[in-house]
């Protein structure tokens, strides 16, 4: 099933290794835009390879990749490695430190009707669409997807770890998670990836328009370099952990939303219908609260803080269409209940929706509310890992923004280029 391959990865040069924490970037859509204003002040940092700004950030970034390599800001690998990379955190309230271990490669940029990488998010086509100028104009990636596979075994792990004790980079990075990267130049030893992931799925737990991006790219170059048996241009840069023993964390992602005509007194009666509501005392106790029981969701509005469950026997009224472990998600009732039928915004409307934004942080959430931007908060529950993978096997979708592994993978540690003559290699002799 996925083919991998090792990466003949572009890094910073090694004088600028000390620097790492001030050239890595995180992914463009988990920090403010004061972080990422600071981020643009540095001329050498990931981001302006990642997420360029501009009139036609595309070409900026061409510009900027073309100076790095003139000027040895980057240098290529010799030799296709396999990047291990770790990361160690720590969650709040938490004293053990957790590892989410994990190792960088290319993957052939499949078609998702292929069943070989498996999504659970669908894509906005304008994000796309940037992301397929970008590496039209490019041909680098600056930035790993996260996919996930099934090994129950742990077959990779030993070699990992053997590798990850003599690491490259060693870093703090914006979440205060410790980045380890080692690599992997050991043909057997890769040899051994290759092997192991050919039987496997991958699950893609988050790059969805990136990696929908490579597709398309993909599927517009067919036709040239035919005569070549490795393109680069097949080939998407991902990190892949195991679900098997290994630290996978999913936090709740809550929703805001704007511009509501009702009042909060006729918004509560219409929820009231589907729910049963509980007033907290304040916001504080909301924040407290465990939402153990499916289908129970926080509400703040004006200075209030409620706590919703959907009523018994409802959840049998609610999205008959959809699969079993689609249906009974609480993201699902979320947005088929409260945003479709009680605030008429339809799920297929509900994407691209200006009303309707996503924030991780629950203080941010209460400010947002308190401060009369938002209309209201709505605070949502961790998904589980099986959840997920029951969706992806199902083939069908969740609602945008249902997961949010924790940590991020951080982009800028290693850059994968598709430009043909920087990827060609003899990859035959990685394959047994």
């Amino acid at each position: 099933m996925a083919e991998i391959l090792p990466i003949k990865a572009w890094r910073y040069a090694e004088h600028l290794a000390p620097k790492m924490e001030e050239l890595t970037a995180p992914l463009f859509d988990v920090v403010s835009a004061r972080q990422r204003q600071l981020l643009y002040e540095n001329p050498l940092n990931s981001i302006h390879l990642s997420v360029p700004k501009g009139e036609n950030p595309a070409l900026n970034a061409l510009e900027t990749l073309n100076k790095w390599k003139e000027t040895a800001v980057i240098l290529q690998d010799d030799l296709p490695g396999i990047y291990v990379y770790y990361q160690y955190f720590r969650l709040p309230g938490e004293h053990d430190e957790r590892c989410r271990r994990g190792f960088v490669a290319q993957i052939k940029a499949y078609e998702w009707s292929d069943q070989v990488i498996l999504r659970h998010e669908n894509t906005i086509t304008s994000a796309v669409n940037d992301r397929i100028e970008l590496l039209l104009k490019t041909q680098i990636q600056a930035s790993p997807t996260h996919g996930l596979y099934e090994d129950p075994e742990e077959q990779l792990e030993k070699y990992m770890d053997d590798a990850i004790a003599n690491p490259l980079y060693e870093l703090e990075d914006y979440q205060g998670v410790r980045e380890v990267m080692a690599l992997i130049q050991d043909p057997e030893i890769i040899r051994h990836f290759v092997q192991v992931m050919k039987d496997k799925q991958v699950i893609l737990a988050d790059g969805h328009h990136r990696l929908e991006g490579a597709i398309e790219y993909r599927k517009s170059m067919q036709g040239s370099l035919s005569d070549t048996r490795w393109k680069g241009h097949d080939y998407h840069l991902m990190y892949l952990t195991n679900t098997s023993g290994n630290h996978l964390k999913i936090l709740p992602t809550h929703r805001l939303f704007y511009g509501l005509e009702l009042s909060q007194e006729d918004l509560i009666e219409k929820v009231k219908k589907w729910f049963e509501v509980k007033k907290f005392a304040d916001s504080e106790e909301l924040g407290g609260y465990a939402f153990h029981k499916p289908h129970t969701f926080g509400l703040v509005m004006g200075e209030d803080s409620y706590m919703l469950q959907l009523k018994s026997g409802k959840i049998n009224d609610i999205n008959q269409h959809l699969p079993e472990s689609i249906r009974t998600l609480d993201l699902a009732v979320l947005h088929e209940v409260l945003f479709e039928r009680i605030l008429a915004i339809p799920v297929a409307v509900q994407r691209n929706s200006d009303q309707i934004a996503y924030e991780r942080n629950f203080s941010r959430c209460i400010s947002e509310v308190r401060s009369g931007k938002a209309s209201f908060a709505v605070i949502t529950r961790e998904l589980e890992m099986e959840q997920v993978l029951e969706v992806c096997r199902s083939g069908e979708v969740m609602p945008q923004k249902s997961t949010y592994f924790y940590p991020k993978a951080l982009g800028g540690l290693l850059f994968a280029s598709i430009k043909q003559d920087e990827f060609d290699f003899d990859y035959e002799s990685f394959i047994e």
